[in-house]
């Protein structure tokens, strides 16, 4: 077997593995490895291969943890909806006392506090942050 077809199997094999990881590194590691298949075809000799395929891989891994791809928002738990079913959520809220009310929602007495820029007026809102015990609130 030729080094080319070697170089592209052991691709491959990456290119399936990072099926079941979900990540795109396995897939820069991989474009590593085409790139060492590339040498290969072109007639370079092995220790050329490996070292375009390492310096490809490496410099097309670190591009990957640079852009945002690589690094995922991190949320505050408090805000993020995935973590607490109640964000996004609508109260409504009767009256106010200097920014805090107790509110029934979801059949129990929550402390609800406005969040920044919400005006305390009576009516809807919409649940922005969970603190604890406390639903901080927007205009909704």
């Amino acid at each position: 077997m030729a080094d080319w077809m070697v170089w592209l199997a052991a691709a491959g094999v990456l290119i399936v593995l990072e099926l079941f990881t979900g990540t795109f590194y396995l897939l820069m590691m991989a474009l590593g490895l085409a790139f060492g298949a590339l040498a290969a075809w072109l007639g370079a000799t092995m220790p050329m291969q490996t070292i375009v395929a390492a310096v490809v891989g490496i410099v097309a891994t670190g591009l990957l943890h640079r852009s945002r791809l690589g690094r995922p928002p991190r949320l505050d738990p408090a805000r993020d909806k995935n973590v607490n079913m109640d964000i996004g959520q609508q109260l409504a809220v009767d009256t106010w006392h200097d920014g805090h009310a107790r509110v029934m929602y979801r059949g129990a007495l929550w402390d609800v506090e406005l969040g920044p820029g919400a005006q305390p007026a009576a009516g809807d809102f919409r649940i922005v942050e969970v603190q604890g015990s406390r639903l901080i609130v927007a205009n909704a």
